[in-house]
């Protein structure tokens, strides 16, 4: 799939999940009139935040579904990241609030009252959620959306919050404890702060091109995998994030007598691994360098015209070595 059917899958899976969030906000605003539980008005509220920030995700994966053009040759990608950013704060603000209306509550008791009913409103509201929430995240992860990945968690970390305010519901229901309603409500509200955290910590580290170590990890695995002689050294890998798509840029060395077509060659054999491995996610650029008389050390080229240094250890690739701008024969002379 390319990059654009990508990104209209996203917008498409995206705008489910918008619809959803109302469908399921009516249903738990019924429930809360019907019950007169915080503990109900605690999913209430956290449903207002994903109504709010499913029409922020909609559009920012609707801008981020623009092809590139002269003024973001990169794409509008993006807009993903700052999307998820907005959703994670007011998840954030959501657990603040539910904390003040438990502990209101637990001052100033509220009547509840019809809780078998409400308790089936929101376990059909859970079911809708968690499956929602499923689908968002498995696309998401498929075509590298941090936006949809979010929405989908948000969905998730709804229903697991659904399922212990049922649960709190029913020990009301069974027992009159009616002080549990504020205490499940304190409990679950600092569960959705924590989640707002991880959504902003992850939106944050998009902005800042925060390595992907464990893509990285991968890519640099079937690069071990497949080496081919004339590939001498790998370093100064860096990525930058557009959404969901991620550019990786490399120095790969190649023998100093190779000329331009055959170095080209080396770099297209290389870059093809990638893009069989990743299809459209990955976009890779490498910058062929010649080897230098240090490079013989770690040159396992046998037939080689050229050499000047005996051979001594090829260097596995990882993760921490590719990403020096160092090449790494200098590390062993």
């Amino acid at each position: 799939m390319d990059q654009s059917s990508q990104a209209r899958l996203n917008f498409k899976v995206q705008r489910v999940v918008a619809i959803v969030a109302v469908a399921l906000f009516i249903c738990k605003l019924v429930a809360w009139w019907m019950t007169k539980s915080v503990a109900v008005l605690t999913d209430a509220l956290e449903s207002t935040v994903n109504v709010v920030a499913g029409f922020i995700s909609l559009y920012s994966l609707y801008v981020a579904s623009k092809p590139r053009d002269k003024e973001h040759p990169y794409g509008h990608g993006k807009a993903e990241f700052v999307s998820a950013a907005v959703e994670g704060g007011l998840v954030t603000i959501a657990g603040f609030v539910i904390i003040y209306e438990a502990v209101d509550n637990f001052i100033h008791p509220h009547i509840i009252q019809k809780l078998d009913t409400g308790m089936v409103i929101i376990g059909i509201t859970a079911i809708i959620n968690f499956g929602t929430g499923w689908y968002a995240i498995r696309i998401g992860k498929k075509n590298n959306s941090l936006a949809l990945i979010a929405s989908g968690k948000h969905l998730q970390s709804d229903t697991y919050s659904t399922i212990g305010i049922i649960a709190a519901m029913a020990v009301i229901f069974l027992t009159g404890w009616i002080w549990m309603d504020s205490l499940i409500a304190i409990g679950f509200a600092f569960f959705i702060i924590y989640t707002g955290y991880t959504i902003v910590r992850s939106s944050i580290a998009g902005i800042m091109d925060e390595a992907d170590h464990a893509l990285l990890e991968k890519l640099v695995g079937r690069m071990n995998e497949n080496r081919r002689d004339n590939w001498v050294d790998l370093h100064n890998l860096r990525i930058i994030k557009f959404g969901s798509v991620i550019h990786v840029d490399c120095h790969l060395t190649v023998p100093w007598f190779l000329n331009v077509h055959e170095a080209h060659n080396e770099v297209d054999a290389f870059s093809e691994i990638a893009r069989k491995e990743f299809g459209e996610s990955v976009e890779l650029f490498v910058h062929a360098d010649g080897c230098l008389d240090f490079s013989c050390k770690i040159c396992n080229k046998i037939e080689c015209p050229q050499r000047k240094n005996k051979f001594e250890k090829r260097i596995e690739w990882d993760v921490h070595n590719i990403s020096s701008d160092e090449k790494h024969g200098l590390v062993m002379a």
